[in-house]
This record gives C-alpha cells, sequence and structure tokens, in this order.
C-alpha cells in the first residue's frame, strides 16, 4: 500500500515513508545515504554532539538530524554548500587538536575519523591546535586511553554510564579544556573500571584501544627455548574473517589454525575443550546447590568482567557465584599442570596464549590467584583484533591459506562449549547436562529455543524432568545491576543466572573486529549455533577427551584435584583505589587523622550525616588544627558501613556518637599514626 504524502518527508526531493523511525537521521540511513556522525548509536541514548549529521529544514533552518523527530510534510535538504562547509570545518577542528600519528595508531584503517575526512574531502587543516599534548594512560591491564586523540564524542561515557552502569569516565572540566577521564583524573586501572572495554569498541578513533600483546607474543615465538601454545575462544572463529573480507559469523576456524602454525605456535588448541570442563564442573555444583536449597540463584562465573563487577558492587552476593574459573582459566591452569610432563618440558619452558574476543580476559589472566610459583596459566591473551594484526604483520594470504586441524586432545570440543560465546549459550549448554542428569534419559533435542534471544534480560522457566528452573540470561552490566537488586529485594526467585558483560555476549566482545551493525552481532551467533549444529556432539558429556581427562588425571567431577586447577574464589574489591580527598587539614603535623569511606555502601548507611557531624563537633570543640579529615572511597567492608578509620585504627557500623567517642579518645590518649594512616592515599585496614 502507497503511503501518502501526509505520512511521509522529502529527502533530498524523494518521498520518504516514516514507518515508526525516531529521528530524521533513521530516515535518511534507510534511503541509503550514510550521513556521517560520531556520536549516534542505536543503543545508546542521543548526545547531538560532534554536529556532522546536520541537514536543513525548509522553513525551520539547519537542524541535527539524531535529534530531531521526523514530522509528516517534512523537506530536508543534506548536501547543500553549506552543510558541506560545515561539516568540513567541524572535522578539521577536531583533526587540529588530534594527535595525527595515524600510521602507527592501533585503529589505523578502522578509525572512523579517517573514514569521515576522506568522505568529506578534507585535504588539508586550516586550524592551529588549543591544546597541549597530555600524557597516554597506559595503567589498565585492557586497555589503553589516548586523550591526545578524543573527539569528545561522549560515545565511551554513554556506553559506559547506560549500557554497563559503571560510570568509570566522564566529561570533565569546560570550554576548550574540556577533556573525557576516569574519576580524579586517575588512570582507569585505579578506578571502577571493569575491563569490559566496551567504550573502546564504540570509540571512533583511537582514543580507547584494547592494550596491545603483540610484541609479546612475537619475543615468545622467538624463543627457541619455550614451547608456545594457543587457545582459541569460541567467538573468535565467527569474528576473525571479518579482518579479511568475509562476512560476519562465516566459519573460518580452519585458516585460523592454519595462519597461527605458520606465524610459530607449536600447539593450536581450541577453548572448547574448556568450556565442556566448564559445563561438567558449574552444572554438578548448581545441581548440588539446586538440591540443597543453598546458595541460590547461582551466577555463572565465566565472564571477567561481570565477576569484577560483582567484587565491586555486590561483595553480598559472591557466594552466589559459581566458583568454577572461566574456560580461558581452567585451559590454562589444566594445560600447564598436564602438558610439561606429555612434552617432557619444565613449566616455566611452557607458555600459553590465549586468543580471545574480550578485553576483559587480559585482566583476568594477571589475577595472582591465576599462577602458580609465580608463572601465570595463561601467559598472554591477544584479542581477535590482535590476532588479525600478526597475521597481517607475517604477509599470510589469509583467504588463501589451507585449512588445518586442530591439535588433539585439547583442540577437541562438543557443541555446548561453541555456543559459550554467544548470550544464553552457557545456560543452555549447562541444561544439556542438567537435564540428563535430572531425568536419567538421553537427551536427544539438544535445543532449548527459549534462552536463546537478543535482548539483554530475559527470564525463561523451564521444565526438566517434572522440575521447574528459573532461569535469567543477562548481558550489559547495567542488566546485571537490576537482577541485582531484585535478588537483595527478595522479589524474584531464579535458581540460575548467566550474566555476560559484553553486548549479546562474547560474539560482541570489545577484542572483536570494529562493527557498530547490530545485524553483525547476529550473524556472529548464528554463525556458533551452524557449527554447534554441523558437529557430531552436542552435550559436555559426551566429550571423550574431557572424559579420558577426569579419567586419568582429574579424578571425581568437583573433587580435589578438580577443584584445585578448575575452580577458585573472590573478594571485595575496591572501586576506586589510592584516593582521599583532603576535608580538614589540621595543618602542621597533626596528632589524628581521621578518614571516613564515602563509597557508595557507606553513603547509603549515612556517611555523609558521619562526617558533617563530625566537622561539626571539631569546629564547636576547637579541635581544627589537632584533626586531619579525609573522604576515602573504600575500606573493602562495604557490608559493615559506614566506616571510619582513626590513625589506623578502622571502625565498622558507626554512628556519630561512637565516632565522637573515640575521636575524643585518641584525644586523650594520643598515639602516633600507623605507617598505612599516615600516608593520607588510600586505606590501611586490608580485605573487607
Amino acid at each position: 500500500m502507497t503511503k501518502s504524502v501526509e505520512q511521509s518527508v522529502t529527502i533530498d526531493g524523494k518521498v520518504v515513508p516514516i514507518e515508526g523511525e525516531r529521528n530524521l537521521l533513521e530516515l535518511i540511513r534507510k534511503v541509503g545515504i550514510d550521513l556521517p556522525t560520531f556520536c549516534y548509536h542505536s543503543e545508546l541514548s542521543v548526545y547531538g554532539a560532534c554536529r556532522l549529521c546536520l541537514v536543513e529544514v525548509k522553513n525551520r533552518g539547519i537542524m541535527g538530524a539524531c535529534s530531531t523527530p521526523p514530522e509528516p510534510g517534512m523537506e530536508i535538504r543534506i548536501h547543500t554548500k553549506e552543510l558541506r562547509e560545515i561539516r568540513k570545518i567541524a572535522v578539521e577542528l577536531l583533526l587540529a587538536n588530534h594527535n595525527q600519528s595515524c600510521p602507527t595508531c592501533f585503529r589505523n584503517g578502522a578509525c572512523k575519523l579517517q573514514e569521515i575526512a576522506r568522505k568529506l574531502g578534507v585535504s588539508q587543516v586550516r586550524f592551529k591546535p588549543v591544546q597541549e599534548p597530555v600524557p597516554v594512560d597506559v595503567s589498565s591491564p585492557s586497555l589503553v586511553r589516548d586523550p591526545n586523540k578524543c573527539v569528545l564524542c561522549g560515545d565511551c561515557v554513554r556506553m559506559c554510564s547506560e549500557i554497563q552502569g559503571i560510570g568509570a569516565i566522564g566529561f570533565a572540566f569546560r570550554g576548550h579544556k574540556t577533556a573525557v577521564l576516569p574519576a580524579f583524573g586517575k588512570g582507569l586501572a585505579n578506578v571502577e573500571c571493569v575491563n569490559c572495554g566496551q567504550c573502546s569498541s564504540v570509540c571512533p578513533t583511537g582514543a580507547l584501544t584494547p592494550k596491545s600483546e603483540i610484541e609479546d607474543v612475537w619475543n615468545l615465538l622467538a624463543d627457541p627455548d619455550v614451547t608456545v601454545v594457543a587457545q582459541i575462544a569460541p567467538a573468535v572463529r565467527v569474528g576473525l574473517g571479518e579482518c579479511f573480507g568475509a562476512a560476519p559469523g562465516d566459519p573460518i576456524m580452519g585458516r585460523m589454525v592454519a595462519a597461527m602454525k605458520t606465524i610459530g605456535f607449536d600447539q593450536v588448541y581450541d577453548t572448547t575443550f574448556a568450556a565442556d570442563l566448564t559445563v561438567i564442573e558449574e552444572a554438578e555444583e548448581f545441581l548440588a546447590r539446586k538440591a540443597a536449597g543453598e546458595k541460590l540463584p547461582q551466577f555463572t562465573s565465566c565472564c571477567p568482567g561481570w565477576v569484577q563487577f560483582a567484587e565491586q558492587y555486590y561483595p553480598e552476593l559472591l557466594p552466589n557465584l559459581s566458583s568454577c574459573r572461566s574456560p580461558q582459566q581452567m585451559f590454562g591452569s589444566l594445560v600447564k599442570e598436564m602438558l610439561p610432563e606429555q612434552l617432557g618440558i619444565p613449566r616455566k619452558k611452557l607458555a600459553i596464549v590465549s586468543v580471545m574476543p574480550c578485553t576483559a580476559k587480559k585482566f583476568e589472566a594477571r589475577r595472582p590467584e591465576f599462577a602458580k610459583d609465580g608463572s601465570p596459566d595463561v601467559d598472554n591473551v591477544l584479542t581477535t583484533q590482535e590476532l588479525a594484526r600478526m597475521i597481517e604483520q607475517a604477509g599470510l594470504r589469509f583467504n588463501d591459506l589451507e585449512p588445518q586441524s586442530r591439535d588433539m586432545p585439547y583442540g577437541f570440543g562438543t557443541g555446548a562449549g561453541v555456543i559459550f560465546g554467544t548470550t544464553g549459550g552457557v545456560t543452555e549448554a549447562v541444561l544439556r547436562y542438567a537435564a540428563e542428569k535430572i531425568t536419567g534419559q538421553t537427551l536427544y533435542d539438544t535445543d532449548f529455543n527459549d534462552v536463546r534471544g537478543e535482548s539483554g534480560l530475559r527470564e525463561v522457566n523451564v521444565e526438566v524432568g517434572g522440575t521447574t528452573l528459573h532461569l535469567a540470561v543477562v548481558y550489559g552490566l547495567a542488566n546485571a545491576r537490576v537482577v541485582c537488586e531484585r535478588i537483595k529485594a527478595g522479589t524474584c526467585d531464579y535458581d540460575l543466572i548467566e550474566v555476560m558483560a559484553c553486548p549479546g555476549g562474547c560474539v560482541g566482545g570489545a577484542g572483536q573486529p570494529v562493527n557498530l551493525d547490530l545485524a553483525a552481532r547476529k550473524r556472529r551467533a548464528q554463525g556458533l549455533y551452524r557449527s554447534d549444529k554441523g558437529r557430531q556432539l552436542h552435550k559436555a558429556q559426551d566429550n571423550i577427551f574431557v572424559n579420558q581427562c577426569y579419567a586419568k588425571f582429574l579424578g571425581d567431577v568437583g573433587g580435589h584435584k578438580a577443584h584445585e586447577l578448575l575452580h577458585t574464589g573472590y573478594q571485595s574489591r575496591r572501586r576506586i583505589t589510592d584516593e582521599t580527598l583532603v576535608i580538614l587539614d589540621g595543618g602542621g603535623e597533626p596528632r589524628l587523622r581521621v578518614q571516613v569511606c564515602l563509597g557508595t555502601s557507606c553513603h547509603l548507611r549515612g556517611a555523609q550525616d558521619i562526617l558533617t557531624g563530625l566537622l561539626g563537633h571539631i569546629a564547636e570543640q576547637g579541635l581544627s588544627n589537632a584533626v586531619d579529615v579525609r573522604a576515602s572511597f573504600c575500606h573493602e567492608k562495604c557490608a559493615d558501613g559506614p566506616t571510619v578509620q582513626i590513625n589506623g585504627d578502622v571502625m565498622t557500623h558507626c554512628t556519630l556518637e561512637s565516632v565522637i567517642a573515640a575521636l575524643d579518645a585518641h584525644l586523650q590518649n594520643p598515639l602516633p599514626p600507623t605507617a598505612g594512616a599516615s600516608a593520607g592515599t588510600g586505606c590501611a585496614c586490608g580485605k573487607g
């Protein structure tokens, strides 16, 4: 049926029907016009900062297409001389203050600023820079933040706040001094960043990029005394091909293995082997909890971004996390325990390199609990993007390579391990195991389509052998926060909750090729499901090599050896480290140093009132020259707040009266400050 003109707009003389589009930009893109923009993403709020998507609306003038809703009868022009000049000037102004080291930038060739400048025909920059270069932040194990390449589009800020619900970075200052910074101007490693890297996935330039470990891996490969083996995560096989012209979701595993062996890896294995291990250990843990009615709901623990989020924001829920390590760390622990003996080499001469779709895996590999005698279980983590770089650096014509097979036994995995790479996949893999355990019957139809989907928070009830399991599948940490709050409030009765930090699960990880088309993420997931269908085995319990591993080495599922190598524990983690704010400076060498925690948990329990009352008491008693008062942000005792530290002594469950009493007692019996307190930066109390 033809749309009437009253239900349409006119774009450069062409009548375009309005069919539910939220803004003019969506209408313009619908007709195949790629109007440039830095700051528009369909999953994020409309910001309208870059001013590149300007259009001219008849009788209204120049307007931002992203922030203007369509109205019937609008007449829109896109490519007037004035609009083209405005866009070119905007890009030139950005380039004037941009670090133009493009040939050496990690995003070279995949940079939105490069692309737009080329499309707009910007051949020179007519303006001088007004900003001085600032240091690059390399504190994070997962990300590099280069403020000199930031175009202030705000994409990273909105992603971190809206999709992840964290807000580790934000805008600071005003005018030409405006910058995007972590809290207090600190490095990313010292604030509440969970290393998910989603900020880098939407950054249009090289201001935020995955931290490269390419040179470290090249050095390992060049060492003749070191045996270097690799593990490849499920989502990588449906993403890497995009770097070489393939469509998202196209299977390229055989060529990837061939490329890695040509580069110099001694063995190439598959993380799906360890994913099958994870299914068995996690499912048995879940069934035991379900039978006992304890520590439910059980959260999955495969995603390191989610685990760090839980440690920072919900330490009271840490007992609900599965104690299973992620597949990456299970693989590293197990293979470094078994392979040296099989190869006749010492552990320190074996290096394991992971190829992951995720930047948080870099952080995870460096957690101290995942090392033995100072030797990490996983030595280096490459993202999908980094592996593509190495293949290019080696001069390989990827699409011409003859496929090769993975090495055995750690290169074999079932379809259950493959679907780990997409949202709902872990839940479905566990169900494939649990269904046989609960019913005692062989499961032939292994598809649990109800847990599949694209929404960020899905609730599903699945009946298995007369038992109804209440499940939740979550991606995006803002959605995880919603679920955690429901659990704390007692308004839900979930049994098992799968959480992935990245939109769509690992297929949408920040280490994947940059592709802002949401359909690409969907096609990657479909590629994993096709891979599952193409395998002879679809259940982790049918993996013969995993079963042999239990029989010959690990012993019982969940037994002593398995627990030692395949499980871990968690801890409450500071959200902001090494940071205090001076509230009252006693001058000289004060006899007392007081820190009041104003972290979220303590603040909600009345810490602000305690601080205000304490300052009033100090003023009334004329003690301003005797006391140094600071606000701190985490003593890692979130469940016991409000927390106050006086001369190194930590008080919990504080009231104003108890703090004043302790202050007065210290003044009457002065003691020198402890070493931790005298430093005046951070907390001296240790873990909560």
